[in-house]
Protein backbone atom coordinates (compact mmCIF):
# COMPACT_ATOMS: atom_id res chain seq x y z
CA UNK A 1 0.00 0.00 0.00
CA UNK A 2 2.93 2.36 0.94
CA UNK A 3 4.54 1.80 -2.71
CA UNK A 4 1.08 2.83 -4.59
CA UNK A 5 1.33 5.80 -2.90
CA UNK A 6 4.63 6.73 -3.52
CA UNK A 7 4.28 5.68 -7.31
CA UNK A 8 1.32 8.29 -7.01
CA UNK A 9 3.49 10.85 -6.16
CA UNK A 10 6.80 10.22 -8.10
CA UNK A 11 4.42 9.96 -11.19
CA UNK A 12 2.46 13.71 -10.16
CA UNK A 13 6.42 14.94 -9.63
CA UNK A 14 6.72 14.17 -13.37
CA UNK A 15 3.62 15.41 -14.76
CA UNK A 16 5.30 18.40 -13.77
CA UNK A 17 8.20 18.48 -16.21
CA UNK A 18 6.26 17.09 -18.98
CA UNK A 19 3.41 20.39 -18.24
CA UNK A 20 6.82 22.57 -18.03
CA UNK A 21 8.52 21.18 -21.49
CA UNK A 22 5.50 20.10 -23.34
CA UNK A 23 5.94 16.54 -23.81
CA UNK A 24 4.35 14.45 -24.57
CA UNK A 25 6.02 10.87 -23.88
CA UNK A 26 7.30 12.30 -20.31
CA UNK A 27 3.29 12.55 -19.61
CA UNK A 28 2.56 8.88 -21.19
CA UNK A 29 5.26 7.85 -18.86
CA UNK A 30 3.81 9.65 -15.90
CA UNK A 31 0.77 8.02 -16.81
CA UNK A 32 1.63 4.78 -16.87
CA UNK A 33 3.57 5.13 -13.61
CA UNK A 34 0.04 6.48 -11.88
CA UNK A 35 -1.32 3.29 -13.47
CA UNK A 36 1.21 0.87 -12.27
CA UNK A 37 0.55 3.16 -8.28
CA UNK A 38 -3.23 2.41 -8.56
CA UNK A 39 -2.74 -1.36 -8.96
CA UNK A 40 -0.80 -1.65 -6.36
CA UNK A 41 -3.28 0.20 -4.65
CA UNK A 42 -6.41 -2.05 -5.62
CA UNK A 43 -4.14 -5.51 -5.35
CA UNK A 44 -3.60 -4.55 -1.50
CA UNK A 45 -6.84 -2.47 -0.21
CA UNK A 46 -9.87 -4.94 -2.39
CA UNK A 47 -8.32 -8.24 -0.67
CA UNK A 48 -7.66 -6.57 2.69
CA UNK A 49 -10.99 -4.85 2.91
CA UNK A 50 -12.75 -8.45 1.75
CA UNK A 51 -10.66 -10.62 4.55
CA UNK A 52 -10.94 -8.19 7.19
CA UNK A 53 -14.05 -9.15 8.48
CA UNK A 54 -16.34 -11.97 7.62
CA UNK A 55 -16.98 -12.75 4.18
CA UNK A 56 -20.53 -12.53 3.79
CA UNK A 57 -20.30 -8.76 4.66
CA UNK A 58 -17.38 -7.79 2.16
CA UNK A 59 -20.16 -6.04 -0.08
CA UNK A 60 -20.86 -4.08 3.03
CA UNK A 61 -17.63 -3.02 3.88
CA UNK A 62 -16.58 -2.77 0.05
CA UNK A 63 -19.67 0.07 -0.20
CA UNK A 64 -18.26 2.10 2.43
CA UNK A 65 -15.49 2.37 0.11
CA UNK A 66 -17.24 2.97 -2.91
CA UNK A 67 -18.95 5.91 -1.45
CA UNK A 68 -15.54 7.88 -0.91
CA UNK A 69 -13.85 6.80 -4.11
CA UNK A 70 -17.39 8.76 -5.66
CA UNK A 71 -16.88 11.36 -3.27
CA UNK A 72 -13.26 12.15 -4.77
CA UNK A 73 -15.06 12.93 -8.46
CA UNK A 74 -17.02 16.26 -7.25
CA UNK A 75 -14.18 16.87 -4.77
CA UNK A 76 -11.11 16.82 -7.50
CA UNK A 77 -12.62 20.24 -8.91
CA UNK A 78 -13.07 21.65 -6.10
CA UNK A 79 -9.98 20.91 -4.59
CA UNK A 80 -8.21 22.96 -7.61
CA UNK A 81 -10.13 25.85 -7.85
CA UNK A 82 -10.18 26.67 -4.35
CA UNK A 83 -5.82 26.36 -4.92
CA UNK A 84 -6.34 28.31 -8.61
CA UNK A 85 -8.50 30.72 -7.27
CA UNK A 86 -10.10 29.91 -10.45
CA UNK A 87 -12.75 27.94 -12.63
CA UNK A 88 -11.32 24.61 -14.03
CA UNK A 89 -12.24 25.88 -17.30
CA UNK A 90 -10.08 29.06 -17.62
CA UNK A 91 -7.13 27.18 -15.83
CA UNK A 92 -3.77 27.40 -17.45
CA UNK A 93 -0.88 24.21 -17.32
CA UNK A 94 1.04 26.88 -15.15
CA UNK A 95 -1.52 27.14 -12.81
CA UNK A 96 -1.16 23.39 -12.15
CA UNK A 97 2.44 23.41 -10.55
CA UNK A 98 1.00 24.27 -6.67
CA UNK A 99 -2.15 21.73 -6.53
CA UNK A 100 0.14 18.90 -8.18
CA UNK A 101 2.92 19.96 -5.39
CA UNK A 102 0.60 19.39 -2.73
CA UNK A 103 -0.55 15.75 -4.20
CA UNK A 104 2.70 14.71 -3.91
CA UNK A 105 3.27 15.94 -0.54
CA UNK A 106 0.40 14.34 0.45
CA UNK A 107 0.51 11.42 -1.08
CA UNK A 108 4.52 10.76 0.31
CA UNK A 109 2.50 11.53 4.13
CA UNK A 110 -0.03 8.81 3.25
CA UNK A 111 2.41 6.53 2.34
CA UNK A 112 4.75 7.36 5.96
CA UNK A 113 1.29 6.84 7.42
CA UNK A 114 0.59 3.50 5.81
CA UNK A 115 3.86 2.02 6.24
CA UNK A 116 3.93 3.46 10.17
CA UNK A 117 -0.03 2.62 11.46
CA UNK A 118 -0.61 -0.66 13.19
CA UNK A 119 -2.80 -2.27 11.01
CA UNK A 120 -3.10 -6.14 11.09
CA UNK A 121 -1.43 -8.34 8.83
CA UNK A 122 -4.20 -10.14 7.42
CA UNK A 123 -3.71 -13.68 6.61
CA UNK A 124 -6.55 -15.97 4.86
CA UNK A 125 -6.17 -19.62 5.53
CA UNK A 126 -3.42 -21.90 3.99
CA UNK A 127 -1.47 -18.82 3.88
CA UNK A 128 1.74 -19.62 5.97
CA UNK A 129 0.74 -18.08 9.39
CA UNK A 130 -2.71 -18.45 9.41
CA UNK A 131 -4.89 -19.57 11.49
CA UNK A 132 -6.92 -21.97 10.24
CA UNK A 133 -7.23 -24.89 8.01
CA UNK A 134 -7.06 -24.17 4.29
CA UNK A 135 -10.44 -24.88 2.32
CA UNK A 136 -10.18 -28.42 1.25
CA UNK A 137 -11.36 -26.81 -2.26
CA UNK A 138 -7.74 -25.02 -2.49
CA UNK A 139 -6.06 -27.40 -0.93
CA UNK A 140 -6.70 -29.70 -3.84
CA UNK A 141 -5.22 -26.69 -6.12
CA UNK A 142 -1.66 -25.42 -7.72
CA UNK A 143 -2.62 -22.70 -9.85
CA UNK A 144 -5.26 -19.92 -9.98
CA UNK A 145 -6.18 -20.94 -13.18
CA UNK A 146 -8.27 -24.25 -12.03
CA UNK A 147 -10.53 -21.70 -10.09
CA UNK A 148 -13.44 -21.09 -12.61
CA UNK A 149 -15.57 -19.14 -10.53
CA UNK A 150 -12.42 -16.59 -10.07
CA UNK A 151 -11.75 -16.63 -14.26
CA UNK A 152 -15.29 -15.93 -14.52
CA UNK A 153 -15.27 -13.31 -11.93
CA UNK A 154 -12.74 -11.83 -13.65
CA UNK A 155 -14.23 -11.56 -16.66
CA UNK A 156 -17.22 -10.15 -15.06
CA UNK A 157 -15.41 -7.98 -13.34
CA UNK A 158 -13.75 -6.44 -16.96
CA UNK A 159 -17.44 -6.39 -18.29
CA UNK A 160 -18.52 -4.29 -15.57
CA UNK A 161 -15.50 -1.46 -15.03
CA UNK A 162 -16.44 -1.40 -18.97
CA UNK A 163 -19.96 -0.24 -18.82
CA UNK A 164 -19.93 1.87 -15.36
CA UNK A 165 -17.46 3.70 -17.25
CA UNK A 166 -19.56 4.28 -20.43
CA UNK A 167 -22.42 5.33 -17.62
CA UNK A 168 -20.27 7.34 -15.87
CA UNK A 169 -18.07 9.15 -18.14
CA UNK A 170 -20.45 9.61 -21.78
CA UNK A 171 -23.48 11.73 -19.77
CA UNK A 172 -22.45 14.93 -20.72
CA UNK A 173 -21.38 13.85 -24.59
CA UNK A 174 -24.40 12.08 -24.68
CA UNK A 175 -26.60 15.51 -23.70
CA UNK A 176 -24.66 17.08 -25.83
CA UNK A 177 -25.81 15.02 -29.03
CA UNK A 178 -29.10 15.17 -27.73
CA UNK A 179 -28.74 19.17 -28.07
CA UNK A 180 -29.99 19.66 -24.61
CA UNK A 181 -28.92 22.62 -22.45
CA UNK A 182 -26.03 23.31 -20.37
CA UNK A 183 -24.75 19.50 -21.22
CA UNK A 184 -22.53 19.38 -18.05
CA UNK A 185 -25.33 19.80 -15.64
CA UNK A 186 -26.36 16.69 -16.26
CA UNK A 187 -23.15 14.77 -14.79
CA UNK A 188 -24.45 14.03 -11.47
CA UNK A 189 -27.10 11.40 -12.86
CA UNK A 190 -25.05 8.83 -12.70
CA UNK A 191 -22.70 9.05 -9.65
CA UNK A 192 -25.86 9.95 -7.83
CA UNK A 193 -27.40 6.53 -8.49
CA UNK A 194 -23.78 5.35 -7.62
CA UNK A 195 -23.91 6.55 -4.21
CA UNK A 196 -27.53 5.15 -3.86
CA UNK A 197 -26.49 1.87 -4.63
CA UNK A 198 -23.58 2.09 -2.04
CA UNK A 199 -25.63 3.32 0.63
CA UNK A 200 -28.39 0.51 -0.14
CA UNK A 201 -25.58 -2.27 0.06
CA UNK A 202 -24.58 -0.63 3.58
CA UNK A 203 -28.12 -0.57 5.11
CA UNK A 204 -29.33 -4.21 3.20
CA UNK A 205 -25.83 -6.43 2.91
CA UNK A 206 -25.58 -8.87 4.36
CA UNK A 207 -28.44 -8.49 7.33
CA UNK A 208 -31.15 -8.78 4.46
CA UNK A 209 -29.40 -9.42 0.83
CA UNK A 210 -26.82 -11.90 0.07
CA UNK A 211 -24.07 -10.60 -2.06
CA UNK A 212 -25.15 -12.85 -4.72
CA UNK A 213 -28.51 -11.12 -4.56
CA UNK A 214 -27.08 -8.43 -4.48
CA UNK A 215 -25.58 -8.81 -8.22
CA UNK A 216 -28.70 -10.06 -9.40
CA UNK A 217 -31.15 -7.15 -8.16
CA UNK A 218 -28.00 -4.66 -9.90
CA UNK A 219 -28.06 -7.09 -13.14
CA UNK A 220 -31.44 -6.97 -13.56
CA UNK A 221 -31.38 -2.88 -12.83
CA UNK A 222 -28.82 -2.51 -15.80
CA UNK A 223 -30.02 -4.56 -18.06
CA UNK A 224 -33.66 -2.58 -17.76
CA UNK A 225 -31.52 0.79 -17.54
CA UNK A 226 -29.86 -0.28 -20.65
CA UNK A 227 -32.88 -1.36 -22.71
CA UNK A 228 -34.37 1.88 -21.55
CA UNK A 229 -32.17 4.01 -22.67
CA UNK A 230 -32.49 2.96 -26.21
CA UNK A 231 -36.12 2.23 -27.00
CA UNK A 232 -37.38 5.40 -24.57
CA UNK A 233 -37.66 9.16 -26.45
CA UNK A 234 -33.94 10.52 -26.79
CA UNK A 235 -34.43 13.58 -24.26
CA UNK A 236 -35.90 11.01 -21.59
CA UNK A 237 -33.54 8.19 -22.24
CA UNK A 238 -30.56 10.22 -20.95
CA UNK A 239 -32.27 9.87 -17.64
CA UNK A 240 -32.21 5.96 -17.69
CA UNK A 241 -27.99 5.76 -17.92
CA UNK A 242 -28.40 6.41 -14.07
CA UNK A 243 -30.13 3.01 -13.83
CA UNK A 244 -27.30 1.58 -15.19
CA UNK A 245 -25.18 3.53 -12.82
CA UNK A 246 -27.84 2.41 -9.94
CA UNK A 247 -27.09 -1.47 -11.58
CA UNK A 248 -23.40 -0.91 -11.31
CA UNK A 249 -23.19 0.45 -7.54
CA UNK A 250 -22.65 -2.90 -5.84
CA UNK A 251 -20.98 -5.16 -8.41
CA UNK A 252 -17.77 -4.08 -7.49
CA UNK A 253 -18.29 -4.61 -3.88
CA UNK A 254 -20.47 -7.76 -4.77
CA UNK A 255 -18.21 -9.54 -7.30
CA UNK A 256 -14.79 -9.37 -5.50
CA UNK A 257 -15.59 -11.49 -2.58
CA UNK A 258 -17.89 -13.82 -4.76
CA UNK A 259 -14.99 -14.18 -7.07
CA UNK A 260 -12.07 -14.63 -4.09
CA UNK A 261 -14.18 -17.28 -2.36
CA UNK A 262 -12.51 -20.59 -1.41
CA UNK A 263 -9.24 -19.81 -3.12
CA UNK A 264 -7.25 -20.07 -0.16
CA UNK A 265 -3.80 -19.46 -0.46
CA UNK A 266 -4.23 -17.97 -4.02
CA UNK A 267 -6.30 -15.68 -2.73
CA UNK A 268 -3.83 -12.50 -3.13
CA UNK A 269 -2.86 -13.57 -6.94
CA UNK A 270 -6.13 -13.64 -7.55
CA UNK A 271 -7.09 -10.39 -6.47
CA UNK A 272 -4.09 -9.56 -9.03
CA UNK A 273 -5.80 -10.74 -11.70
CA UNK A 274 -9.36 -9.04 -10.85
CA UNK A 275 -7.29 -6.25 -10.74
CA UNK A 276 -6.36 -6.69 -14.19
CA UNK A 277 -10.18 -6.62 -15.23
CA UNK A 278 -10.03 -2.86 -14.96
CA UNK A 279 -8.63 -2.99 -18.23
CA UNK A 280 -12.28 -3.21 -19.35
CA UNK A 281 -12.57 0.30 -18.44
CA UNK A 282 -10.17 1.06 -21.48
CA UNK A 283 -11.62 -1.10 -23.89
CA UNK A 284 -15.46 -1.54 -23.54
CA UNK A 285 -15.33 2.50 -23.93
CA UNK A 286 -13.16 2.54 -26.51
CA UNK A 287 -15.56 0.32 -28.71
CA UNK A 288 -18.50 2.42 -27.11
CA UNK A 289 -16.70 5.10 -29.59
CA UNK A 290 -16.54 2.64 -32.59
CA UNK A 291 -20.61 1.77 -32.04
CA UNK A 292 -21.42 5.31 -31.76
CA UNK A 293 -19.66 6.32 -34.53
CA UNK A 294 -21.88 3.59 -36.50
CA UNK A 295 -24.86 3.73 -35.38
CA UNK A 296 -25.25 6.94 -33.02
CA UNK A 297 -25.03 7.66 -29.92
CA UNK A 298 -28.31 6.24 -28.23
CA UNK A 299 -28.24 3.04 -30.09
CA UNK A 300 -24.51 2.34 -28.34
CA UNK A 301 -25.61 2.04 -25.31
CA UNK A 302 -26.34 -1.59 -26.67
CA UNK A 303 -23.40 -2.33 -25.77
CA UNK A 304 -24.24 -2.63 -21.87
CA UNK A 305 -26.83 -5.07 -23.20
CA UNK A 306 -24.85 -8.15 -23.31
CA UNK A 307 -22.42 -7.31 -20.69
CA UNK A 308 -24.97 -7.06 -18.13
CA UNK A 309 -26.64 -10.53 -18.68
CA UNK A 310 -22.97 -11.86 -18.07
CA UNK A 311 -22.73 -10.80 -15.11
CA UNK A 312 -26.47 -11.78 -14.14
CA UNK A 313 -25.41 -15.20 -15.17
CA UNK A 314 -22.51 -14.64 -13.03
CA UNK A 315 -24.96 -13.88 -10.39
CA UNK A 316 -27.04 -16.34 -10.94
CA UNK A 317 -25.16 -19.81 -11.21
CA UNK A 318 -21.26 -18.61 -12.33
CA UNK A 319 -20.21 -17.78 -8.65
CA UNK A 320 -20.74 -21.38 -7.64
CA UNK A 321 -19.25 -23.21 -10.26
CA UNK A 322 -16.36 -25.64 -8.97
CA UNK A 323 -14.52 -28.53 -9.79
CA UNK A 324 -12.97 -31.53 -8.65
Amino acid sequence: MALSFILFAAAFALFIPSAKQESFVLFLVASFISGIGNTFLQASVNPYITILGPIDSAAKRMSIMGICNKLAWPVAPVFLSMVIGKETTDTLISDLYTPFYIIIGVFVILGIISIMAPLPEVKVAGEEGAEGEESPYAAKKTSIWQFPHLLLGAIALFLYVGVETVALSTLVDYAGSLNLADASSYAWISSVGMVIGYICGIIFIPKYLSQANALMICSILGIAGAILVVLTPAAMSIWFIGFMALGCSLMWPALWPLAIADLGRFTKTGSSLLVMAIAGGAIIPTLFGFVKDSVGAQNAYWIALPCFLFILYYGVSGYKIRTK
